[in-house]
């Protein structure tokens, strides 16, 4: 509805302004006409002829209606070249940001529903240089600037975003016009205004921006590869340094584009994501989720509920056999069937084309690459706490190896940090048994997300049994009861 009662007040403001005659008025024409008689209004009463032309321009502008030249005009030979170009600058502005909301108000949806996938390469333009591309197009008067106003109202970039580049941008062009405007009697027609040279001169402006930043790139890669000699020739088109997620979905896609990659992986393939991250995490939450289910048995009218019996032995076969299962999809012999040369081993980055492995079989391979991808992941950030080493602390990566070797889960498990994985871990363990406390520094758990979120996942911990602390700073762990049974 709000669609369609816009798109009627523009209609109608369209109509009015063609019915009543203002739209015959702005020509070259007709101001040249009535100069004197504007002139003779704007003596009688300044304040309010700056407000009403402001108001015109405004609305001209926003209603995309050709004119906005001739009131550009009009600003200098009524105003002079300083109070016109600010009076033009700002109601050009102001009247195209107008467009661009009713553009994006009325058409943006539909035309997102017929060509969302076209136009999301698009958007992920514009929301890296959106500006670039619009200052460009402002510099440049061959562009109309209604039609930019109305196609920009279509892409992701912000309101006031486009509302301070075609202030800036459009300032040259609006000089240009207004300057004009002062010698109003010798325009025969707008082609004196904008001759071929002048348009060249704004091709130029508008091209300088892209010229500059290619050659600002040009520079900062000659000094980021000053020193490094670049070989005649590559061993390969990519090297992936790292076979999680990310380093087998890139080899994946190289090989099959027919590049020549070489995967390098000093551990197990699958990374973090198939051995101590998603698979694992997530095959536990299930358990303990099962086992949250049974006690809650009786409320929905279940017999029987109570305390399950966990049987972690079993638990954490069952971990490793989920792992096990989907290990061949992210296998050296998977990748390598793909057309991907799998290396296990350690890659040190000798220069920007010159990776060296020293291979789990003892062999130091080099090989030279046009391009390399680090895709080596995180490890868990360790709080430098007094008595944490003494402690036999464990990591979300290394808890898995020391549950593997209970026959119990741990009676008391304290759990510094509330990010997602903290979380995770804080209430599968509570589910299962486990006696948990969990500290986080800051004011609430998932500090990240919003706080509606944090809200919702705390209930849920304590109502799983574990004890929160939030906005608190852990100085020493002196218990090493807190990490063992």
């Amino acid at each position: 509805m709000k669609r369609i009662a816009l798109l009627a007040s523009v209609a109608l403001a369209i109509f009015a302004m063609f019915h009543f005659g203002l739209a015959d008025a702005l020509t070259l024409e007709a101001l040249k006409a009535r100069q004197a008689e504007f002139e003779a209004l704007r003596a009688a009463n300044p304040a309010r002829v700056i407000g009403l032309f402001f108001l015109l321009y405004v609305v001209v502008t926003a209603l995309s209606i050709p004119g906005a030249a001739i009131l550009t005009l009009a600003a200098g030979a009524l105003f002079g070249l300083f109070t016109g170009t600010i009076i033009a600058s700002f109601a050009s502005s102001i009247g195209a940001t107008l467009a661009f909301l009713t553009s994006r108000t009325i058409a943006r949806g539909p035309v997102e529903a017929r060509f969302g996938k076209r136009l999301k390469a698009i958007n992920e333009g514009m929301a890296k240089d959106g500006a670039f591309y619009l200052f460009t197009l402002r510099l440049v008067p061959i562009f109309p600037f209604f039609l930019v106003n109305l196609l920009m109202g279509l892409t992701a970039i912000k309101a006031r975003t486009f509302y301070w580049v075609s202030q800036i941008g459009m300032l040259a062009g609006t000089l240009v016009y207004v300057n004009a405007g002062t010698e109003l009697a010798r325009i025969t027609s707008l082609s004196d205004i904008i001759s071929p040279g002048l348009l060249l001169s704004f091709t130029l402006l508008g091209l300088f921006p892209w010229i500059a930043r290619w050659i600002v790139a040009r520079v900062r890669r000659a000094r980021v590869y000053a020193g490094f000699s670049k070989p005649a020739r590559f061993d390969r088109n990519l090297v992936v340094i790292g076979a999680g997620a990310a380093g087998l979905v890139t080899a994946y896609i190289a090989a099959a584009v027919k590049a020549k990659v070489t995967l390098v992986e000093a551990r197990d393939m699958g990374g973090d994501c198939l051995n101590t991250g998603c698979v694992p995490s997530k095959a536990l939450i299930r358990s303990a989720g099962l086992a949250s289910d049974i006690r809650k048995a009786h409320g929905f009218g279940i017999i029987p509920g109570g305390e399950p019996g966990v049987d972690f032995p079993a638990l954490m076969s069952r971990i490793r056999s989920i792992i096990a299962t989907i290990a061949p999809h992210d296998s050296v012999e998977r990748y390598t069937g793909l057309g991907v040369d799998v290396v296990q081993g350690m890659a040190t980055i000798l220069d920007p084309w010159t990776v060296s492995i020293a291979r789990n079989d003892g062999i130091t391979q080099k090989l030279t690459t046009r391009s390399i991808v680090i895709a080596a992941g995180a490890a868990p950030a360790i709080p430098s706490i007094p008595g944490l080493v003494e402690s036999g602390y464990l990591t979300s990566e290394t808890l898995w190896d020391e549950t593997a070797r209970r026959t119990a889960p741990p009676k008391r498990l304290l759990v510094l940090g509330g990010g997602p994985i903290g979380c995770e871990l804080a209430q599968a363990f509570a589910r299962i048994g486990s006696d948990v406390t969990q500290v986080e520094m800051a004011d609430h758990i998932l500090a990240r997300e919003d706080d509606e979120v944090s809200a919702l996942v705390a209930e849920a911990l304590r109502a799983d049994g574990v004890t929160l602390l939030t906005g608190h700073r852990a100085n020493r762990i002196a218990d090493k009861q807190l990490f063992a049974t």
